[in-house]
């Protein structure tokens, strides 16, 4: 049975795996279909997408208009400014066939002109809290890469009472003292505050660079179940955090059967083998 862990302060208890939408970015529809299936067969109770995982909400809404929606639903938008932020929240729940969804999310926030402007006057800040009491969105979220992203969040999270945030988190990013220390930080702001911490990159290996691109992500995975297993398992070793799955849906039936199969966290030595082998790297510098 995939762990599950409350949602923050959100009442919602969530799969500790939560599925990333951005696997459906330009998927056949009768994949996508069989990928739902596969999510709710093994428990999966909570998926993420955005505006900008190309056609993830259509393809995603398209499920939803004919079975429903039952999982906790979040999307993203990455205007930075009210007025497009209210007009892309609208066009998403067209998209989804829903009239509010769990959680809006500031997706990548994490340039300084970017968030200046998102905090400002006429700033999203102030459509995702219209959006909320309006009732079209239930909480909202703030999202980020890279290593500054910890130090972001820990602004926005001063700025504004945030119900997740999402950063990076791999044993290969913790290695970087500035993204380790910034992390922990924000981790302890989100336990004090009840706030949910969804992660992402859990079983990246390295950017593609000279290697062959074989996957849809973005980034080189891992690709074995015992090595994804390894990596999942530290990420879940942290009882504070849920982990979005990888973006490649040919992926995704191994990164369930290492959700079931955890137990504990590896060791560190289990760790470094793993890097040394696999001559894994931080996917930001």
């Amino acid at each position: 049975m995939i762990p599950t862990l409350p949602f923050g302060r959100t009442g919602h208890e969530s799969t500790r795996t939560i599925f990333g939408a951005a696997a459906f970015w330009d998927t056949p529809q009768k994949d996508v279909d069989a990928t739902m299936e596969l999510i709710l067969q093994n428990g999966v109770n909570h998926i993420d997408t955005a505006s900008s995982y190309g056609k993830s909400e259509q393809l995603l809404g398209d499920w939803i208009r004919r079975h429903g929606r039952p999982f906790f639903l979040t999307t993203k938008t990455e205007e930075r400014t009210k007025q497009s932020a209210d007009d892309q929240i609208r066009r998403s729940l067209d998209l989804l066939h829903v009239s509010q969804v769990d959680m809006i999310q500031l997706h990548a926030l994490h340039k300084e002109p970017e968030w200046i402007t998102a905090f400002g006057p006429g700033g999203v800040v102030e459509a995702v809290i219209q959006a909320r009491e309006e009732g079209l969105v239930r909480f909202i979220g703030v999202t980020g890469h890279g290593v500054p992203v910890p130090e972001f969040h820990l602004r926005s999270l001063a700025q504004c009472d945030f119900d997740s945030v999402l950063p990076p988190y791999n044993c290969i990013m913790l290695q970087k003292p500035r993204y380790a220390e910034g992390f922990n930080k924000v981790l302890a702001v989100c336990m004090e505050r009840n706030i949910a911490v969804q992660t992402i990159k859990g079983i990246t290996r390295s950017a593609w660079k000279d290697v062959q691109q074989n996957r849809t992500t973005w980034y080189r995975p891992l690709e074995e179940q015992a090595d994804i297993e390894l990596a999942m398992h530290w990420v879940f070793g942290n009882p504070q955090v849920f982990l979005s799955t990888a973006g490649d849906i040919n992926l995704l039936p191994i990164v369930l059967e290492a959700a079931h199969r955890f137990v504990s966290r590896p060791e560190d030595h289990q760790m470094q083998a793993l890097s040394q082998r696999l001559q894994m790297q931080p996917l930001f510098e």
